[in-house]
């Protein structure tokens, strides 16, 4: 198929939710990745007072060591790591702020590809996988052939067992470095009115460029239609609101958390720019459910992974793909089947023909893009 369009920035016109902050008095930070656009679309144009290290890449492409030369960034002293500097950038805007409230939106680069960590962590993991006898192991499986034409001559790879030192040293100093901004915190008396949220904005890479990681027993990951692609972690720390260990098992997505953030600093929703974002705030507070049908994904693209163009809808312990390459219907049980390897939707017609057509609903009413059939594809 032809991939539906897109754009490739965050349109000024568009209400960044850092502006509705700052409007409402905040002092608001980015630091760390952007990828929302080239130069006239920065963070410092979209609400943002403070913009380090927010560009138009998605990756370092230079690496995660010093000299990095992102623009919008000044080097660091030769051998400096990307994710402890941008640490350091942190806390030094926490270090100097004022009375004012403040919005930090800290996107690390961190795990993104090239798979680079520092020595000393590499080798605690390398020496760890040789004590677990996982370093003997072949982690890999060869499948199918990835299905867009420039990479028609290479098969999509999987990895099944979690064994790459050089990936779980890189998540060992993401770690260290949330510990570095909590302590900081902590130390500068702001922690205890402070909330504090970690998430991520795809599944782990886990069928191509390396493969270094595995969601299992999720599958398939980043690029994916598959919950391998589309779970994600998700920490809230709330002091005084947000009880300690607690957990909660209601899905939510990520244009929550606009009308969510807006709820917590006391401001006025903005309904127009929240798209299907619902507020999380009776979840936090302690309800056992929000006001909503469905949650919906839309992804009419193909993942440089090996996934393929498809849009899905979640409804309570169901969820339904739909593939736009052969109009394939799946339908999984996810309390029950969280691999997703058993398609109930031949099993179970009426629900799949009911959420077919609320996910066909929804893409009606948001005007979803849908790819075109490619009426001349190249042959290999």
């Amino acid at each position: 198929m032809i991939d539906a369009p897109y754009n490739d920035h965050l349109p000024l016109a568009e209400t960044c939710f850092a502006e509705a902050l700052k409007e409402g008095g905040y002092h608001t930070w980015h630091v760390g990745k952007w990828h929302l656009g080239q130069v006239e679309y920065y963070p410092q144009y979209q609400g943002f007072d403070i913009n380090r290290g927010g560009c138009q890449w998605g990756a370092p492409i230079h690496g995660y060591f010093s000299p990095y030369n992102i623009p919008n960034f000044e080097n660091g002293p030769e051998g400096e790591y990307l994710t402890d500097r941008l640490t350091d950038e942190a806390i030094q805007l926490f270090e100097n702020n004022d009375d004012q409230p403040f919005f930090l939106n800290l996107w690390y680069y961190t795990v993104h590809i090239p798979i680079q960590a520092k020595v000393e962590h590499i080798q605690k993991f390398k020496a760890k996988a040789q004590e677990m006898g996982i370093d003997q192991i072949d982690p890999f499986e060869i499948g199918e052939n990835f299905p867009t034409e420039h990479k028609q001559h290479l098969r999509v790879t999987r990895r099944t067992l979690q064994s790459d030192p050089v990936y779980a040293a890189m998540i060992y100093a993401l770690d260290e470095n949330l510990g570095r901004l909590l302590a900081t915190l902590e130390r500068t008396g702001q922690a205890d009115n402070t909330v504090f949220i970690f998430t991520s904005d795809n599944g782990g890479l886990a069928t191509a460029e390396g493969s270094p990681t595995s969601n299992a027993p999720l599958s398939e990951g980043k690029g994916w239609m598959y919950e391998g692609g589309t779970r994600e972690p998700l920490i809230i720390r709330w002091p005084g609101v947000v009880a300690p260990g607690t957990t909660c098992q209601v899905p939510i997505t990520s244009p929550d958390f606009y009308p969510t953030l807006l709820e917590m600093a006391g401001l006025e929703p903005i309904p127009e720019q929240h798209v299907d974002g619902v507020s999380q705030m009776p979840l936090l507070t302690g309800e056992d459910d929000v006001d909503r049908e469905a949650i919906f994904w839309h992804y009419p693209h193909y993942g440089k992974q090996g996934g393929t163009p498809g849009s899905s809808i979640r409804a309570g312990d169901y969820k339904l793909i739909h593939f736009f390459e052969d109009d394939r219907l799946e339908l999984y049980n996810l309390q029950e089947d969280i691999s997703e390897e058993h398609n109930l939707a031949d099993e179970q017609p009426e629900l799949t023909a009911k959420l077919s057509a609320q996910l066909t609903e929804w893409r009606e009413v948001v005007t979803a893009q849908i790819p075109k059939p490619n009426l001349n594809p190249r042959k290999t």
